[in-house]
């Protein structure tokens, strides 16, 4: 009986944490959608930031679609994340394919070196890469935004290629494959989880890429949803209704591609952790 009375505590803790861990996570949601729905007036009415208005303020979407030009920065973004996702993953699935499945040498002090390159804070790279792209006329260029992080998806799919049992190798090298074969009939297919959890937080992160993106675009008809979004705050005042409208808006396609793909994610990043 004290057994199971323990089990039911430790379960009881277990979800009210989770429950207030919840809440913590909801409520940043909730005052984003109740902000996006209030007009001006609200605010000057005095009414709490928790509450839900009398009328909901369909103005500030449109506002932020017209006015602030958020379909212009969300093409950009579109046209940015569906090509550097997929040639970033590409790269990252080629460097784990060599350094779990070929004879390289030093693949150890390789996987430290990306690794490395991974931790180096980007704001260390802004000045060289600003000087670079500007020799090379990439700045305000789509092609200047296509830059590749490779940490994160090679510690992905070198984890889960490691999981791969080497059999299959063998059996594939018997049955007349060769080295891109392997790769990309066999050991990719296999590894499907891992690139559905590459294709979320890669699509993420470049979604919502903001330092780099605000050093090499100046053009506005160029910009990105993060830095666009940025100037609907004014110099002066800001309506926060029109501004959080545009970042509502802008969740939905990160919200898709995570639809899409989420029930792949636990087991990639599961998969992630064997090496």
């Amino acid at each position: 009986m004290e057994g199971k009375a323990k089990k039911i505590t430790k379960k009881v803790i277990l979800y009210v944490i989770l429950i207030l861990l919840a809440i913590i996570w909801v409520i940043p949601m909730f005052t984003l959608v109740a902000t996006a729905i209030k007009s001006k007036g609200d605010f000057y009415s005095g009414i709490s930031l928790f509450s839900m208005p009398e009328s909901i303020a369909w103005d500030n979407f449109v506002n932020a679609i017209t006015q602030g030009r958020l379909l212009t920065y969300m093409k950009n973004d579109l046209i940015v994340s569906c090509l550097k996702v997929p040639l970033g993953i590409f790269i990252e699935a080629l460097a784990a394919f060599a350094l779990t499945r070929l004879q390289v040498r030093h693949k150890t002090g390789l996987f430290v070196f990306f690794l490395i390159g991974m931790m180096l804070p980007m704001q260390t790279a802004l000045v060289p890469i600003n000087v670079v792209y500007s020799n090379l006329g990439l700045l305000n260029t789509y092609f200047g935004l296509f830059y590749v992080y490779v940490g994160f998806g090679i510690l992905i799919l070198r984890g889960f290629f490691n999981g791969i049992p080497k059999d299959i190798d063998e059996a594939a090298y018997i049955d007349g494959c060769n080295k891109w074969q392997l790769f990309w009939k066999i050991i990719l297919p296999v590894a499907k989880p891992a690139v559905a959890t590459l294709v979320i937080t890669d699509f993420l992160s470049t979604w919502n890429e903001y330092l780099l993106a605000s050093v090499i675009i100046n053009d506005n008809t160029m910009k990105t949803v993060p830095v666009g979004i940025m100037t609907f705050v004014g110099e002066h005042g800001t309506d926060y209704g029109y501004l959080c409208a545009g970042v509502l808006l802008s969740v939905i396609p990160v919200l898709i591609v995570y639809l899409i793909f989420q029930r792949h994610f636990v087991e990639g990043m599961a998969g992630a952790v064997k090496s």
